[in-house]
């Protein structure tokens, strides 16, 4: 689909009250992108399918370790969400690596995919 640009978010969403979300962004050394009274998420926004952004390495990078310090503060695995939105234009379609899924399922990590039709809503849901 030359000259049609479509538009992937991929969300790390952490389900917690408001009073975790500045014990979060010390540990994983992170500035969140949105914060409400009962997440906080970092996300990463591509524009076009050319730009791959390794998402998963990302993540995992500011997860690191820090598994047992973030339960210290009661952020639980199960509390952690990866989640992707992707706008499209006529057919969606995705393709997940192995390991990828291996490397999410291993560490306990729900992955959600949330995809839209561009021309009948253009914003992901909530």
């Amino acid at each position: 689909m030359i000259g049609v640009r479509m538009k992937y978010s991929y969300v790390l969403r952490i389900n917690c009250d408001n009073s975790c979300h500045n014990e979060i962004t010390c540990l994983l050394n992170c500035v969140p992108t949105q914060s409400t009274d009962n997440r906080w998420e970092f996300e990463i926004v591509q524009n076009c399918e050319s730009d791959y952004v390794d998402y998963i390495k990302i993540f995992f990078d500011l997860l690191g370790n820090k598994y047992a310090q973030l339960e210290q503060i009661g952020i639980t695995r199960d509390l952690i969400v990866i989640w992707i939105y992707y706008e499209y234009d006529q057919q969606c379609n995705m393709e997940f690596l192995p390991e990828d899924l291996k490397k999410i399922g291993s560490n306990g990590i729900s992955l959600c995919v949330s995809c839209w039709q561009k021309e009948k809503s253009g914003t992901p849901p909530d």
